[in-house]
């Protein structure tokens, strides 16, 4: 690999701004949510219907944005979402009926596509070359500080403004931080594409490969066993007798076990062939899942197990930031990865709704816990499947 240019600024500008867009985009719904049901009379489905929304407008949205990504780099892209995510944030606190509230969230979802993660993801790859693990780790432990910064700040907000008013400051804060901070600090020169490794063809023929649709899978099913898992923690615990505050508890820590989950990948990362971290951390999510419906207690041992999730959940976000790169090179990272992880954003989408549902059949979140640790197991074998010709990682990556 040649030298490449690494902007000094992208690293830390980026780091702000996931923070800042994730707390404010993302979590500063479940924060404003009974507010919003109880001032306007819409129900909760239907209110969080509209936040789903989002997510699947985000996972569409994502591969035509990933291609501009790969030509044109992350300047006009970043930007224009920061304004586009302004705005429909604005729109979102002035929306008068639930129609203008889902068409609010809908052009959510597409500043989500062009600010969150994905886009910031191939910016660091693009700049940092075989160096990208050190730095998407420090991108991602900062973007995993964005609940503990924007939601008590949202709450502090809402206790003396109405959800309305709430939504605008936040939206005033957005503006202030990630325009700024996307339109200048993303400006450097767009390194060209290294060429395509002769193993992986072109990117179109990556995602008819059968590695590609089979890892795609694997990581759709295990998505949806985590997403739901989190949403499910907090009624599982209760179940078993924890009071509401101490379920809160551990879902902040599990949060912070994410963190520290992302400490670790990078030496995981140097040890282990991408195919044998992947199969592993899969099965891993599916052993904690698991543990938390089998072990009934007590509640500081179930809180154990939540950090430990959380651990897990740190490093398979930094498996699939990484996923693409380990098998297929950097050449057309910003399409295929935006087509790889599309229908793990879906599943993410569905599974609050999804996980809800099914526990009443199933009996109780004990249950539906060992049905998702059954998913994250299945996906596990389709991961130990998926390798790319030889199982070798290319080259460069090693």
């Amino acid at each position: 690999m040649g030298v490449r240019s690494r902007p000094r600024a992208v690293l830390p500008a980026l780091c702000a701004t996931q923070i800042t867009s994730w707390g404010i985009v993302y979590y500063a719904f479940p924060v404003l949510l009974s507010r919003i049901t109880a001032d306007t009379g819409w129900s909760t489905s239907a209110t969080t219907a509209a936040f789903s929304l989002a997510l699947l407008v985000s996972a569409a949205t994502g591969i035509p944005i990933g291609r501009v990504l790969d030509r044109r780099g992350p300047h006009l892209v970043m930007t224009g979402g920061s304004v586009l995510a302004v705005l429909a944030v604005l729109t979102v606190a002035a929306a008068p009926n639930l129609p203008v509230f889902f068409a609010a969230w809908a052009a959510v979802g597409v500043a989500m596509a062009a600010t969150f993660y994905q886009p910031a993801f191939a910016a660091l790859t693009r700049w940092w070359g075989p160096d990208r693990i050190r730095a998407l780790t420090v991108l991602t432990l900062a973007g995993g500080l964005a609940s503990t910064v924007f939601a008590p700040l949202t709450a502090a907000l809402a206790q003396h403004l109405s959800w309305r008013s709430t939504y605008a400051a936040l939206a005033v804060i957005l503006a202030l931080i990630t325009i700024p901070a996307h339109a200048l600090a993303l400006r450097a020169p767009w390194p060209p594409a290294p060429p395509a490794p002769p193993a992986t063809g072109k990117g179109t023929a990556v995602t008819r490969s059968r590695p590609f649709v089979v890892l795609a899978v694997a990581f759709t099913l295990s998505g949806f066993a985590m997403y739901a898992v989190v949403i499910g923690l907090v009624p599982l615990l209760q179940e078993r007798g924890a009071s509401t505050t101490a379920a809160a508890w551990a879902l902040g820590l599990g949060g912070a076990g994410q963190t520290l989950g992302r400490t670790l990948y990078a030496g995981l990362a140097a040890r282990t062939s991408v195919t044998a971290r992947t199969t592993v951390l899969i099965a891993l999510g599916g052993a904690t899942t698991a543990a938390l419906a089998l072990v009934p207690g007590p509640v500081p041992l179930l809180v154990l197990l939540a950090v430990l999730a959380g651990v897990v959940r740190g490093n398979l976000t930094l498996l699939q930031a990484t996923a693409v790169t380990d098998r297929w090179g950097t050449t057309h990272y910003g399409r295929l990865s935006a087509l790889l992880t599309a229908p793990a954003t879906l599943a993410a989408a569905l599974a609050p709704w999804a996980g809800a549902a099914l526990a009443g059949p199933l009996g109780g979140y004990d249950r539906l816990f060992l049905a998702l640790a059954g998913s994250s197991l299945v996906a596990a074998v389709l991961a130990r499947s998926a390798r790319t010709r030889g199982g070798a990682v290319l080259p460069e990556h090693r």
